[in-house]
């Protein structure tokens, strides 16, 4: 479904409500307490769109259940949020959302956060490759460098390994050390063991690419990066942390180790969702929201 700003459900609340129940329940509203269709939508002096159940007689609206729930930001400032992050290929900075929103930062960060766990809700979830199919391994690191800071020394870089299919579908993740025990547990859970597994030279992927149909390598070290034939190469993955460094050097500048895994997925969300267009890819996100819940005190918790 095609959309731009202009859409009336990015700026009308009974519009922007009426766009979230479809996609939600397409007709057939049910209730997210007990899962009973015997529900009704209260008239009168309530909350617009209150739902009550016959069954449980709990009260909910689209809301509950889903990453807006206990949200004071109106539902058409949620829909405009998630197309905007959908939409932008390095992402979105928090103060650029302050603006656009006309919310305060704290309340554009943490929006921002629960679209990214709809995000990470929205991206398949099972396992890379299979046969005849190439899965490349590679890993990379965000954080600055010490030339570019002048009284202190930069923060330890973060590592980020990705996993990705050729023609395929990406999964990366930030992994405390790129060692062979923490590497082969992401890789062995991720992708199939009938895929074919391209790495770099790396020791960690040694012995952990007898575990797979086939192991390639290629040498980097030695200024080898794609053999004549043009199979033996790690540029599919090299080219999905390309734009992800985009994101993190043009739009982000610094992202957290402790929220480092939901920017990944993210990132992981855009990429396999590249065929789609921006109204489909948000459209995605928004089911992706669906049964998942992100307090502020969890997010603080983890930025402690």
């Amino acid at each position: 479904m095609a959309q731009n700003i202009t859409d009336p459900i990015f700026h009308d609340e009974d519009k922007a409500r009426a766009h979230i129940e479809a996609s939600r329940w397409n007709g057939e509203v049910s209730c997210p307490h007990c899962g009973s269709l015997r529900v009704r939508r209260m008239e009168g002096k309530t909350q617009a769109g209150m739902f009550l159940c016959n069954d449980c007689r709990d009260k909910f609206t689209v809301r509950t259940g889903t990453v807006m729930e206990r949200s004071h930001v109106p539902l058409h400032k949620w829909l405009l949020a998630t197309h905007l992050m959908a939409a932008s290929k390095k992402g979105m900075s928090a103060k650029q959302m302050e603006r656009m929103l006309g919310v305060t930062y704290k309340t554009a960060w943490f929006l921002c956060h629960r679209i990214r766990e709809a995000m990470d809700g929205a991206v398949p979830t099972g396992p890379l490759g299979g046969p005849n199919t190439v899965v490349e391994a590679d890993e990379t690191y965000v954080g600055g460098k010490a030339k570019n800071r002048a009284t202190r020394k930069p923060a330890p870089k973060k590592a980020v390994v990705a996993l990705v299919e050729r023609d395929g579908h990406v999964r990366s993740f930030h992994v405390a050390n790129v060692n062979a025990k923490d590497v082969r547990g992401l890789i062995v859970t991720n992708i199939d063991r009938a895929s074919h597994l391209m790495t770099d030279e790396s020791p960690v992927y040694t012995r952990l690419g007898r575990e797979f149909a086939g192991h390639s390598v290629v040498n980097h070290s030695a200024k080898e990066y794609v053999t004549t034939g043009g199979f033996k190469h790690s540029n599919t993955a090299e080219n999905f942390f390309s734009i992800f460094k985009r994101g993190v050097i043009g739009t982000y500048h610094h992202m957290s180790e402790a929220h480092l895994g939901r920017y990944t997925a993210e990132f992981d969300l855009r990429y396999n969702t590249r065929e789609l267009t921006d109204g489909e890819r948000a459209a995605l996100i928004l089911k992706g929201a669906e049964g998942r819940r992100l307090t502020y005190r969890r997010v603080d918790k983890l930025a402690a």
